[in-house]
C-alpha cells in the first residue's frame, strides 16, 4: 500500500521505538494512512485477535509477526507478558508496530502498555484507530447519537479485570442517550436485566453486531425484555457490540452496509427477531 499523494513531515517507524496502532473495527480499509505507514516500515509487528489479517500482511516479507491475541479465557499471552515482550524487542533495537484492534486507548489495554513502555525508558508513539463503537455502529446504519433520540453516548464494557459485573447502572440507565457495551455477549441477560431495573423500560430498543464491518456481519435488534434470548437463538457469538437506546429503532432503515453473501452463512432469523446475515443489509433498507 503506497499513497504517492500524502506527504508527511513526520518519520517512518524509528528504531528502538513502539508504536500502539489502533487497527480500526475489522475492515482493513479502515486503518488510518499513518498507520499503514508505520506497519509498511516495521521490523516485527506485535497484533491482536481482531485485527485484519490484511493489515498484518502489509508489514515487509522480513518483519516478524507475534500474534498475543486475546480470547475470553483464552489468552495466548497475559498481559505481563506482552509488556514484557514489547519492551524487550525495542530494547534489541527494532521498530515495533503493536497492532491493536479498534483504539489503542479505548477498551485496548494500550494505556498499560504505554505506562510499562514508558517506565521502562522506552518512546512511544500511539496512533488512534477507529473504535468499535463508531466503526461498527456506522456499519449496522445506527446513529451513536441523533437530535431526536440522544444527546450523549456512553461507553462501557460488559467484561471487568476482576470478573465481576459491578458498573454505575444508575448513571448506564438514563434515557436520552446510547450506551455501547463492549465485551458484554456473555453477560448479556445480567446486562439487560440490570439497565431495566435501574430505570430503563423494557421496551427499550437494543441490538448486537457480530463481526461489525467485516463480511461476516450479522444484527440483531429487539429490546431489553428480549433482546438476551433472540441473541441466543441467532446463535450470535463474540465478536460482538451491544448497542441501547432509542438510535437502535433507526436499524433497519438506515441500514446500508451490504457484505459480501456467504453461502455457508449459519443460523436463520427467528420470529419477531430483525437479523441480517451477510448480504442482507442491502435489502433491509427497503
Amino acid at each position: 500500500m503506497t499513497h504517492p499523494r500524502i506527504r508527511s513531515p513526520r518519520p517512518g517507524p524509528l528504531p528502538g521505538h513502539v508504536y500502539l496502532v489502533g487497527a480500526g473495527p475489522g475492515d482493513p480499509e479502515l486503518l488510518t494512512l499513518r498507520g499503514a505507514r508505520l506497519v509498511e516500515g516495521a521490523d516485527v509487528v506485535v497484533y491482536d485477535n481482531l485485527v485484519s489479517p490484511a493489515i498484518v500482511e502489509l508489514a515487509p516479507a522480513r518483519a516478524e509477526r507475534i500474534y498475543v491475541g486475546k480470547k475470553a479465557s483464552d489468552h495466548t499471552l497475559p498481559q505481563e507478558d506482552i509488556n514484557r515482550l514489547l519492551v524487550k524487542l525495542a530494547g534489541e533495537g527494532r521498530r515495533v508496530v503493536r497492532l491493536k484492534g479498534g483504539d489503542p486507548f479505548i477498551f485496548g489495554r494500550g494505556g498499560e502498555e504505554m505506562e510499562a513502555l514508558v517506565a521502562a525508558g522506552i518512546t512511544v508513539e500511539v496512533v488512534p484507530g477507529v473504535t468499535a463503537a463508531a466503526g461498527i455502529a456506522a456499519y449496522a446504519g445506527i446513529p451513536l447519537t441523533h437530535r431526536d433520540h440522544a444527546q450523549s453516548v456512553v461507553f462501557t464494557t460488559g467484561f471487568l479485570k476482576d470478573g465481576l459485573l459491578d458498573l454505575d447502572w444508575d448513571m448506564l440507565a438514563r434515557r436520552g442517550q446510547t450506551l455501547v457495551i463492549y465485551m458484554g455477549i456473555s453477560r448479556l441477560a445480567e446486562i439487560c436485566d440490570q439497565l431495566v431495573a435501574h430505570g430503563l423500560p423494557p421496551t427499550t430498543p437494543a441490538g448486537v453486531i457480530e463481526r461489525g464491518t467485516t463480511d461476516a456481519q450479522r444484527v440483531v435488534t429487539a429490546d431489553l425484555a428480549t433482546l438476551a434470548e433472540r441473541v441466543a437463538q441467532a446463535g450470535i457469538r463474540p465478536p460482538a457490540l451491544t448497542v441501547v437506546g432509542d438510535v437502535v429503532g433507526l436499524y433497519p432503515r438506515l441500514a446500508w452496509f451490504a457484505p459480501a453473501t456467504r453461502d455457508d452463512a449459519p443460523h436463520p432469523p427467528h420470529a419477531g427477531c430483525t437479523v441480517v446475515h451477510a448480504g442482507e443489509a442491502k435489502g433491509a433498507q427497503s
